[in-house]
């Protein structure tokens, strides 16, 4: 008998084979975090996470050579792993664990992979606070079940998602919840875009094609619990005479150029949302941005 992998609903992957592959992610990422050498978890990371994580090691690269002085190998506890059962690729799994660095919080890990020989590559790592993380619809044997991007079922369409929540930012608006990532985050941008002799600007935009799409489990109160990516820009630019305030070392070590009278910083995002069925507020449960490049002028 041939099973169409591309037709047939099958599970993401085995337990064992996820559970090896949050150990060999770990591992990696320990030791790239302890060069500063992206190389060496390079192959383990795609999408928001993997953009994040290198620009974070090659700036630690560049202000200390010899390797992170500061390291601490992270360490994942308590480690709950949901696959879900779907057709065609990609195929990915969520992992929820305790990380040792974080405080309190909960890392949402998501695993992908394109083909049967691909390794396993996480695309997403969101922070969320205990008892955040929603309770997932399962069939008797305990798959997850993936909601599609195209899911008009939800208050808001996953595929349309990153879209939506860039446009909130800009402009606020009725469909999200109040919170950290939304309200509070809009209130916070306020007071920083006109500040004396300092200008900020904002650019937000959606990011959902190829490792940057998002990816959603259906959750037992009947929404899902979707992860999609933003990508961002911020522009600083001082007042005649003066100059932008220096930035630190890290921040200088992904610059181009010489930073005078402008600096634009660019980000990016990963996300976890909690989109409800009907026309219910979409919650932002964990945002986790990181910069990858700057501009000076």
């Amino acid at each position: 008998m041939v099973v169409h992998g591309e037709r047939e609903m099958l599970p993401s992957a085995t337990r064992a084979e996820a559970a090896k592959a949050v150990t060999a992610f770990t591992a990696a990422y320990n030791k790239a975090d302890k060069a500063f050498d992206s190389s060496l978890d390079a192959p383990y990371l795609t999408g928001p996470f993997g953009d994040i994580t290198a620009a974070r090691l090659k700036a630690g690269h560049t202000n200390s050579p010899s390797g992170n002085p500061n390291h601490v190998p992270l360490k994942l506890s308590d480690v709950k792993i949901t696959i879900p059962k779907k057709a065609g690729w990609p195929r990915w799994f969520v992992a929820d664990a305790q990380g040792n660095k974080t405080g309190r919080a909960r890392w949402l890990m998501v695993f992908t992979r394109g083909d049967l020989g691909a390794r396993w590559r996480v695309a997403y790592v969101t922070l969320v606070a205990p008892g955040a993380v929603p309770r997932f619809t399962t069939d008797k044997d305990g798959w997850a079940q993936a909601v599609p991007a195209g899911s008009a079922q939800l208050a808001v369409t996953p595929g349309k998602l990153s879209a939506e929540y860039a446009t909130y930012l800009k402009k606020g608006g009725q469909g999200f919840a109040d919170g950290s990532y939304t309200s509070v985050e809009r209130a916070d941008r306020a007071k920083r875009a006109n500040k004396p002799g300092l200008v900020t600007q904002f650019i937000d935009r959606p990011l959902t094609s190829g490792d940057y799409a998002p990816l959603a489990l259906r959750t037992e109160a009947g929404g899902a619990l979707v992860f999609f990516t933003t990508h961002h820009y911020e522009k600083q630019t001082a007042a005649a005479g003066t100059t932008v305030p220096v930035p630190n070392k890290d921040v200088r070590a992904l610059t181009k150029g010489e930073v005078n009278q402008s600096l634009t910083l660019e980000f990016m995002s990963a996300e976890v949302a909690l989109d409800p069925t009907g026309s219910g507020k979409v919650s932002v449960l964990g945002r986790v941005p990181g910069l990858t490049a700057a501009q000076g002028s």
